[in-house]
């Protein structure tokens, strides 16, 4: 297995389980039952949570365009240094982001999700050039 494809896959794993946190805030703060059905008027998350929730949507779709590149650069066979560091950097990048943004961080969110879009750049012209 490549670098790109281990990333791909802790990228994918740290993106899955992003909802835990705030689905336990939603269940303490609503209560099981209404936590898992349809209130009519839900008691709102937590500031934390609901920023969480947030980046986790972020990180969603995100993945979709990382994944296709480092699968396109897999079955091009463009695997090389650089596309190994700009796996490993977007992961490092996604992480930071999820926690200031959990943590109300602006401007270090902004950086942490311009890394990520740099890297999916520097994929981008890997395969491409």
């Amino acid at each position: 297995m490549t670098v790109e494809l281990k990333y791909l896959t802790w990228v994918t794993l740290l993106t899955a389980f992003m909802w835990v946190p705030y689905i336990l805030n939603m269940i303490m703060v609503r209560g099981l039952v209404d936590a898992v059905g349809y209130p009519q008027n839900p008691e709102p998350l937590a500031p934390w949570a609901a920023r969480m929730k947030k980046a986790h949507y972020n990180a969603i779709e995100n993945l979709v365009v990382f994944a296709s590149l480092v699968i396109v650069a897999h079955l091009a066979g463009v695997n090389n240094e650089t596309t190994a560091l700009a796996c490993n950097i977007y992961f490092w990048s996604r992480l930071v982001h999820f926690a200031v943004y959990t943590l109300a961080l602006p401007w270090l969110r902004t950086l942490a999700f311009v890394v990520g879009f740099v890297c999916q750049v520097l994929m981008a012209v890997q395969i491409l050039t």
